[in-house]
């Protein structure tokens, strides 16, 4: 799997430009503000139908233009597909495969296997549990086509829920039945998603710990806890018991959209007790993980972008994780750095082929 060529058209800061890629390391260099970065969210974009760094889609159109297109040809098991999204202000995003748009954007996850490693994952850290879910149900639906199905529904019944409590707190009346039904629903749908999580962590959690002792060389004890309500009870008995709660919030307190994912460092938060270079070692870590994770399960390897790589770590431990190209670990690399001398000292050490793009 790889990416052979992307044009950009009124994407973010690019007028117009098309790349044509080398097939195991491509290197965008340059100041600060010049695009490379967004010309590595257009790879992912590709790939997931939607930025990784700004979920509002229309702020992807360049300033003064009405519309933005990128359109990119990957080679996936010697076949070539053509891929197009787009957007014009006002309408839908459109997500073509070769040719045929797709009636929903789920159906595209998964075919272009895709790692992103970017200065903007420390949200996982700092942000709410709803990042971390996002990571975890990220990792899961790439491989797992009736996990984001059942993701889908699992939330509009839940928006379905939380409006009913709002009918019933506006017009001062309850209906348990109708509510009932919702609460069944949840626990059909909810019941299978927790057990691929957890499935999910007891696969995943050791993986993540032999890439944090790699890239550390440490003895740190770190873990990953999946936390979740399901643990103490199923969703109709959480859901009877919060019924009051839930009534005074207008919203459905509890069940698997409220699960979340704990970081741990030597048993603690690392976002409390973790230094600013073990919070980058911890997510770095991660999404090796997801990479070799995602690899096992699809027998492909995805391409990875590093955004900004010496932003998060040190230069003898980027030269670790590069040195993991020449052994084959990697598929296709997109690298973003503001130093052109210094990557292309780094990739010419891989002793594999490359491109160096100056912005």
């Amino acid at each position: 799997m790889f990416l052979k060529r992307i044009s950009l058209l009124n994407y973010k800061n690019i007028a117009e430009v098309t790349y044509a890629f080398d097939a195991k390391i491509n290197c965008f260099v340059g100041k600060n503000g010049v695009g490379k970065t967004n010309v590595l969210d257009a790879v992912y974009h590709l790939a997931y139908g939607k930025s990784y760094f700004n979920p509002l889609a229309a702020q992807n159109i360049l300033h003064g233009t009405d519309f933005f297109m990128i359109e990119g040809e990957f080679e996936k098991q010697e076949r070539s597909e053509h891929i197009i999204c787009s957007l014009k202000k006002g309408q839908k995003k459109v997500l073509k495969r070769n040719g045929k748009p797709y009636e929903k954007f789920s159906e595209h996850v998964g075919l272009i296997p895709l790692v992103i490693i970017s200065p903007s994952d420390s949200d996982l850290i700092v942000e709410g549990s709803e990042t971390r879910r996002r990571f975890m149900d990220t990792v899961i639906s790439q491989l797992d086509a009736p996990y984001l199905q059942q993701l889908i529904q699992y939330q509009k019944v839940v928006s379905q829920r939380n409006a009913l409590l709002k009918y019933f707190a506006l017009n001062h009346t309850f209906d348990a039945e109708t509510l009932a039904v919702y609460n069944h629903q949840l626990q059909q749908l909810g019941e299978p998603i927790f057990q691929k999580r957890q499935d999910f962590i007891t696969s995943f959690e050791p993986i993540f710990q032999k890439h944090h002792h790699h890239i550390t060389g440490s003895a740190e004890t770190v873990e990953l806890c999946y936390e979740s309500d399901l643990r103490k009870d199923s969703t109709v008995a959480l859901l009877t018991k919060n019924l009051t709660r839930d009534r005074q919030l207008q919203y459905t307190s509890t069940g698997i959209h409220k699960d979340d994912l704990s970081f741990l460092i030597e048993g603690f938060p690392i976002k409390k007790y973790g230094s600013q270079g073990q919070q980058k070692s911890y997510l770095i870590a991660l999404k090796l993980a997801q990479f070799e994770f995602v690899k096992k399960q699809s027998g492909e390897k995805p391409i990875l972008l590093f955004d900004d790589i010496f932003d998060k770590l040190d230069e003898n431990r980027v030269q670790q994780i590069i040195a993991l190209v020449h052994q084959e670990e990697f598929g296709q690399l997109f690298i973003s750095d503001t130093h052109a001398e210094r990557t292309e000292q780094l990739v010419k050490n891989t002793q594999q082929s490359y491109k160096l793009f100056h912005l």
